[in-house]
């Protein structure tokens, strides 16, 4: 900051970061590439949503739920603790005017 009447936000760029990281150090690797799912599956939902055009409140009403759910539901899938069950994701799916499919390929 200049002053204080400016703002000068710090660009930061997520992926270019985890990039870098992954190059330099091999436990960062590790463990971003074991989230690897996780980030996909969120990917899916935030790319759904997107697509129908929805913000996490209209989804919530379209599921029966409170925007705060939708929240926790898209925010659940980068942790190990709790992930959104099967038909949690079909229901936001639906919402979203889309069918979830499930797909196992070769490593």
């Amino acid at each position: 900051m200049t002053d204080d009447n400016n703002f000068s936000p710090v660009a930061f760029d997520p992926s270019g970061y985890a990039t870098k990281r992954r190059k330099k150090d091999e436990k960062f690797a590790m463990a971003y590439d074991a989230l690897e799912d996780e980030f996909d599956a969120l990917a899916a939902l935030l790319k759904a949503r997107a697509t129908a055009g929805l913000t996490q409140a209209e989804v919530a009403t379209r599921m029966g739920v409170s925007q705060p759910v939708v929240a926790r539901i898209e925010s659940s899938l980068g942790k190990k603790d709790h992930s959104p069950s099967l038909n949690t994701l079909r229901r936001y799916a639906d919402a979203c005017g889309m069918k979830l499919v499930i797909q196992m390929v070769a490593q």
